[in-house]
């Protein structure tokens, strides 16, 4: 595969692009940018260092991926963004580096979609087959799990978790932990019932479904103490390991649980 360079781009001598890469015009590869195989970079988009960028990614035009932390306490300390492969970076989309304050680095998985305007802070982590729809954003040092959705517009606060499998809606406002397979709404955003519907497209059987949602009962319409429901739930997976997500984020919650 050839490397295809605009002539209108500007790449700094010492970034790194493999095999395959494309790079559009007017588009900015600054210094300690490594670019994996295939990925392409599309007009007026910028990518600055240092970040990493796996196979495969499409980086729309007008991005800005691996930007300086929006962070008052960031003085220029040697931060980074790692990104995975196949992920879709669309137009207007922000990444930024991570900081001293967390681990240094900000960290995305593979195969997610950011769509149009959506962003992520510093020391953000998110696993894979995510999706940030239009608008999408989140605070410095959030986690996502894989297979999470957030719907347009809606935002997490810094320093909040939210579980693989969730489903956050539109418009919703995360200020708390959002455990595994449930569904955020509303603002401040609450627990409104299980993403089913998208469990049943990743291939969880019936059984699956109705052995979460029991697990969804017992934390949020039992009327139990959350320690003792946490128990409960722990009894189930014993049984059920569909349920294990859920017993293994709940003691890492630092900022409670929505409600």
């Amino acid at each position: 595969m050839t490397t295809i360079i605009h002539p209108a781009a500007s790449v700094a001598p010492d970034a790194e692009l493999a095999d395959g890469v494309e790079v559009g015009a007017y588009a900015v590869i600054g210094a300690g940018v490594v670019i994996g195989a295939g990925t392409i970079v599309g007009p007026h988009a910028v990518v600055q260092g240092p970040t990493r960028i796996g196979a495969d990614n499409r980086i729309f035009q007008f991005a800005s991926v691996g930007s300086a932390p929006q962070d008052k306490k960031y003085h220029g300390e040697p931060t980074r963004l790692e990104i995975g492969d196949r992920n879709v970076i669309r137009e207007c989309v922000t990444l930024n580096r991570g900081t001293i304050q967390d681990e240094g680095v900000t960290a995305i998985g593979d195969d997610n979609l950011f769509m149009a305007y959506a962003h992520v802070a510093h020391d953000c982590r998110i696993g894979n087959r995510c999706v940030l729809a239009n608008n999408a954003t989140l605070g410095g040092h959030v986690h996502l799990g894989d297979w999470v959705i957030m719907g347009g517009l809606s935002g997490i606060h810094q320093f909040c978790k939210v579980g693989a499998h969730a489903f956050i809606a539109n418009n919703a406002a995360v200020t708390r932990d959002v455990p595994p397979f449930v569904m955020a709404v509303g603002q401040p955003a609450a627990a409104h019932s299980v993403n089913a519907e998208g469990l049943k497209r990743r291939g969880f059987t019936p059984e699956q479904i109705r052995n979460i949602r029991n697990a969804f009962r017992v934390l949020y319409r039992s009327g139990l103490k959350l320690a003792d429901a946490t128990a409960q739930v722990g009894a189930l997976a014993e049984e059920q390991p569909e349920l294990r997500p859920i017993v293994e984020f709940l003691p890492q919650s630092t900022r409670s649980i929505v409600r």
